[in-house]
């Protein structure tokens, strides 16, 4: 079983109330192959909310108490990042996930690149909340591009 993030499935999830479907994702949800979730959401966020991003750190320094995830405005949302976080480890052991594939640059979910956390559309190394925590659990993370790009190498797009 793979986990995907919601907003990859067309799932309209996103801080700004959009998606960003991958017709590929899409199509393994529809035939039962994957499962979403949107850590966002399970950490008791609404659609639309306003955008955050990791001030201080990563995703793994968050879950260490040494950065924060803050709203545009500078409301500290780190408490409900990492109660998402949680609920989606949850989720994902239950469904005994192979792999997860979660939305890259986002403070809950990005792999590799996430926002550098001054709301001026740059990025930077680093992994998302959720994304930390799976790891610390063993279980494997990677971007939409990273998976779409092992399904064209395989032949099975």
């Amino acid at each position: 079983m793979i986990v995907v993030s919601s907003c990859l499935a067309g799932m309209k999830v996103r801080y700004n109330g959009t998606h960003c479907m991958q017709d590929v994702i899409r199509r393994l949800v529809e035939e039962k192959k994957a499962v979403t979730v949107c850590p966002e959401l399970m950490g008791e966020f609404t659609t639309p909310r306003e955008p955050a991003e990791i001030q201080g750190g990563t995703g793994a320094d968050v879950l260490d108490g040494r950065a924060r995830v803050i709203e545009k405005s500078g409301r500290d949302v780190s408490d409900m990042y990492i109660g998402g976080a949680h609920a989606a480890l949850k989720k994902i052991r239950e469904l005994g996930a192979t792999m997860v594939v979660l939305k890259e640059y986002s403070p809950s979910c990005g792999s590799a690149m996430i926002y550098d956390g001054r709301f001026e559309n740059r990025k930077i190394p680093g992994n998302g909340v959720t994304t930390a925590l799976l790891e610390r659990e063993g279980i494997e993370v990677v971007s939409e591009q990273i998976f779409l790009g092992r399904l064209e190498q395989s032949g099975e797009i």
